[in-house]
C-alpha cells in the first residue's frame, strides 16, 4: 500500500479540532505551526491543509488566514505539499491564481488549493457579500476553477460565465506543478459530486463508513468518467491511537462527554444552510447527529480509532474501497501527530507490500 498519502489538518485557529472543553496539546500560532509541519514531514505525511476562517467561530477565536499560512510554512519544510483553504465569493479567481503560482514557484511545486463552497452564511453577511443558495455556491465554485485552470495554463485566458469574465489574462510565473496545482473540492451533494467530476483533481469526503464512502466514490468516479476524466479520493477522519482499543475509546468518550454543548448546537444551525439545505436532503452535515458535529467533519465516523494495528488495517479497508488520502486530525497535535507517523503509517505502508494484516506484520 506504498500510494496512499496522508494528510493533516493545520492547527491555523485556536479550539483544536474538537468542539470540546476537553484539554487540547496544541496551539494555533505560527512558530507551533512550522515546528510541527517540519515533523510532520520528518515521519511521513504527504500534505498538510490550511482551514480557512475570517471571523470566530465554535470556539475558533484567533485564525491565521490559509494562504498567508502555508507560504510561511513553505520555506522551512521541503517535501510537505500545502494545500490553502479558499471560499468564491470572498476571493476572486484572478487573485487567486497569481497568489497561488507565486507560492507553488517560491515552494518549487509544493502549493495546492481546497476549494470550499462555503458554509458559514456569517462571514459573507459580516463582510456584506451576497449568501447565494445552496446550488449555486457550486456553480460559482465551478466557474472558480474554470477560471484558474486557464489562468495557470494558458497564455491569453478568455472566459465568460455568469459569475466571473476573464478578458485574455495570464499568469506569470506559471506554477512549477504541472499541468497546475492540485485542486481539491469537499461536499457530499449532488452538486459538489458533479462539480467534481467535471473539474476537481481531489473529492474531500467527510468521515463515514467504509459502505458510504464506497458509494461516494462510485457516483462521483462515474460523474467524473462522464466527462472523460479521472479523480482522487480524500477521507477526512479523527485519529485516535493508544496502546489499547479501550483507551482509546476511553478518549473518545471524554471528548464527547466534555463536548461544548452550546457551541455544537450553533455549529449544527449554521450547518443547515449546506447539505439539509439542498433539494435531496443530501450533503453535508445533513444527517449528522450531535456527536458527530462534536469533530466539525464528522470525523469520528471514520473509526480510525484503536491500537496502531487496528487503525492501519481500516485505513488498508478504505484503501481498498478507493480512498487515496487520509486527511487527519487529532486532539493532541505535539502527541499523536508524531506517534500515528511513527506507529501507523510504517504499518501502512507495508500491509499491501507483504499481504499480511497488521497484526501479522507486527509479530513478525
Amino acid at each position: 500500500m506504498t500510494d496512499i498519502k496522508f494528510a493533516y489538518w493545520i492547527p491555523n485557529v485556536s479550539g483544536g479540532l474538537v468542539v470540546s472543553k476537553i484539554p487540547q496539546r496544541t496551539n494555533w500560532t505560527y512558530d507551533y505551526n512550522a515546528q510541527l509541519a517540519q515533523t510532520a514531514e520528518e515521519v511521513g505525511f504527504d500534505y498538510a491543509l490550511a482551514q480557512a476562517r475570517f471571523i470566530a467561530s465554535y470556539g475558533a477565536e484567533y485564525q491565521l488566514e490559509a494562504f498567508t499560512t502555508v507560504s510561511a510554512l513553505a520555506p522551512v519544510t521541503k517535501k510537505l505539499k500545502l494545500i490553502a483553504a479558499v471560499h468564491p465569493g470572498l476571493w476572486h479567481p484572478g487573485v487567486v491564481a497569481k497568489i497561488g503560482s507565486s507560492i507553488d514557484f517560491i515552494s518549487n511545486g509544493r502549493f495546492a488549493l481546497n476549494v470550499v463552497s462555503g458554509w458559514f452564511k456569517d462571514e459573507f453577511t459580516i463582510y456584506g457579500e451576497p449568501w447565494l443558495d445552496h446550488d449555486e455556491r457550486y456553480r460559482r465554485s465551478e466557474e472558480f476553477i474554470r477560471v484558474l485552470k486557464g489562468l495557470w495554463t494558458e497564455d491569453e485566458f478568455h472566459f465568460k460565465g455568469d459569475f466571473y469574465r476573464i478578458n485574455g489574462g495570464w499568469v506569470k510565473p506559471r506554477p512549477v506543478s504541472q499541468p497546475h496545482p492540485e485542486i481539491f473540492q469537499g461536499g457530499n451533494s449532488k452538486a459538489a459530486r458533479r462539480m467534481a467530476g467535471r473539474v476537481s483533481d481531489w473529492y474531500f469526503m467527510n468521515g463515514n463508513t467504509i459502505e458510504g464512502v464506497r458509494e461516494q466514490i462510485a457516483e462521483v468516479s462515474a460523474l467524473a468518467r462522464e466527462a472523460g476524466r479521472t479523480i482522487k479520493f480524500g477521507l477526512n477522519a479523527f485519529i485516535i491511537v493508544r496502546d489499547t482499543e479501550a483507551e482509546a475509546h476511553e478518549v473518545l468518550r471524554e471528548i464527547i462527554a466534555q463536548a461544548d454543548v452550546e457551541a455544537v448546537k450553533g455549529f449544527g444551525e449554521a450547518v443547515k444552510q449546506a447539505g439539509a439545505a439542498t433539494r435531496e436532503r443530501q450533503g453535508m452535515w445533513a444527517n449528522s447527529n450531535f456527536e458527530d458535529l462534536v469533530q466539525y467533519n464528522d470525523g469520528f465516523r471514520s473509526g480510525l480509532i484503536g491500537t496502531p494495528e487496528q487503525v492501519a488495517e481500516k485505513i488498508g479497508q478504505f484503501y481498498e474501497a478507493g480512498v487515496d488520502l487520509i486527511l487527519g486530525g487529532f486532539l493532541h497535535y505535539s502527541d499523536d501527530l508524531p506517534a500515528f507517523g511513527r506507529t501507523v503509517i510504517p504499518i501502512v505502508r507495508e500491509l499491501k507490500a507483504h499481504g499480511r494484516t497488521a497484526e501479522e506484520l507486527v509479530q513478525v
